[in-house]
């Protein structure tokens, strides 16, 4: 199956399976997925991720987080930039999610990271989503 919007399928994919109380999710691999799942795990939103195979394709299997030892870490996921309607910022106006207790992910020219970390390296790029 072809996805206009991998990105977007994945943020999906997390949501549903957080609304369905799963405790893990698998995920079509590529390299921009991953980065965003490292992110996710740098922040503490998710405990783990791994790559796994399923039949003949890669997969990323992304295990959640919980709070308080029943409600999920990640209350919200917001797709940004989208295929139809690209989202640019500079670094001094890149966006402050919930006043700073979320994170917004940013393709900068150094790589996938998070507005704090593109402000502070002075970047700015394309804003992918949002996450609280």
């Amino acid at each position: 199956m072809i996805t206009t919007d991998p990105i977007a399928d994945m943020l999906t994919r997390i949501r549903n399976a957080i609304m369905a109380r799963k405790e893990s999710v698998l995920v079509p691999m590529s390299k921009m997925k991953t980065e965003i799942a490292k992110i996710l795990q740098q922040e503490g939103y998710i405990e783990s991720y791994s790559n796994t195979v399923e039949g003949n394709k890669k997969m990323i299997n992304i295990i959640f987080k919980l709070h308080g030892g029943k409600q999920k870490v990640i209350q919200g996921l917001k797709r940004i930039s989208k295929p139809g309607l690209r989202v640019y910022s500079t670094a001094h106006d890149m966006p402050r999610v919930l006043s700073g207790l979320g994170i917004a992910i940013v393709s900068t020219s150094g790589g996938i990271m998070t507005d704090k970390q593109a402000r502070e390296k002075n970047l700015g790029g394309e804003v992918l989503a949002y996450v609280w």
